[in-house]
């Protein structure tokens, strides 16, 4: 359902507007990831343009988001009209653009039910809702740009996966393109809606999808391991805390879980460090650290260490949570009863 419906819009999109007409599809997320939780109820497509040249700059010092403009004489002219008054690309506008599109093509798809949910202020996303008796299904429609462009300074002491994947691995990521999304940067003053955010989920995807120390981690004829399983029963927990107490974790997502998960990867290296019968061991392992990380409100974004994803302006929520989990660790996980 999900893909007739996308594979409708990027068909729609690429005809419909010179600005989107080499506009490519990818699925990120964790059902790509194959550590989805819960239901298949909810996607995340990326909709990549490719940019040839483009220059960044900075916008605070999280080095995670990143003012853009065009170099001169540009090969993209028809983003020149996605400038602001400053020169630089707007996310905003262009987001808005991508937004009409699918507003009016959603219209044109036969026989399954799409609409367009209303816009969350600062989100990256164009959220559709595809009506699947009994109930919906979410899709996050993403804008990101593709930059053949090195990788920023601020990552250049991230991805510490020598031990675990290799160094050769880490050179080939380090390698490929680099990949931003339109994100608004809550930290600016005044909200412009010109800020992008560097993502690396087709890294992530990678490294879910190739987990191993050993070549043959999880694959049919080799050992199994348990780190997905670790990372599925993290998010698990998140969410049901979640739904218990929404007021106090909203600040809290999957990617936080993640997050600690592949700093976990790294501390513990070896596929043998994994084995699939030890799942519970690990998971209080892997769970030790994420609570470690609330109580110092300390958790480095993986592939940019100097931005720290729980702020100490959050600290009594990351203190919340930390007790709470250690309620259920302590106590068996009783949520996990319910």
């Amino acid at each position: 359902l999900v893909n007739q419906v996308v594979s409708h819009l990027v068909q729609a999109i690429r005809s419909k507007d010179g600005s989107f007409s080499n506009i490519e599809r990818l699925s990120a997320g964790s059902y790509y990831e194959r550590v989805k939780i819960s239901e298949p109820n909810e996607f995340d497509i990326m909709l990549v343009i490719t940019v040839a040249r483009l220059q960044l700059e900075e916008s605070d010092d999280t080095g995670a988001y990143y003012y853009l403009s065009l170099k001169r004489s540009p090969q993209e002219k028809y983003l020149l009209k996605f400038l602001d008054e400053d020169g630089k690309l707007s996310a905003f506008k262009m987001l808005q653009a991508l937004r009409e599109i699918i507003k009016q093509e959603v219209k044109n798809i036969k026989n399954v039910e799409v609409t367009v949910t209303r816009k969350k202020a600062g989100s990256p996303a164009i959220t559709l809702k595809i009506k699947n008796p009994p109930s919906e299904i979410s899709v996050d429609i993403i804008l990101t740009l593709k930059v053949q462009h090195s990788w920023p300074p601020s990552t250049r002491e991230g991805l510490k996966i020598e031990q675990w994947l290799g160094t050769k691995v880490r050179r080939d990521f380090r390698s490929r393109p680099i990949y931003l999304v339109a994100k608004q940067n809550k930290r600016e003053k005044v909200l412009r809606g010109n800020t992008w955010r560097l993502s690396f989920s087709h890294i992530e995807k990678a490294m879910m999808n190739n987990h191993g120390n050993s070549k043959t981690c999880c694959e049919s004829d080799g050992p199994k391991c348990c780190r997905k399983g670790c990372l599925k029963l993290l998010k698990y927990l998140l969410e049901q805390l979640k739904m218990k107490y929404a007021k106090e974790l909203e600040k809290f997502c999957s990617y936080h879980v993640k997050t600690a998960i592949f700093h976990s990867c790294v501390m513990w290296p070896n596929d043998t460090d994994w084995h699939l019968g030890d799942l519970d061991h690990c998971f209080q392992k892997c769970l030790g650290y994420f609570v470690d990380c609330l109580q110092k409100s300390q958790l480095p974004h993986f592939f940019i260490p100097q931005y720290n994803l729980l702020s100490l302006e959050d600290k009594a929520n990351n203190h919340f949570l930390s007790r709470q989990i250690s309620h259920q660790l302590n106590n068996r996980f009783p949520i996990f009863q319910d």
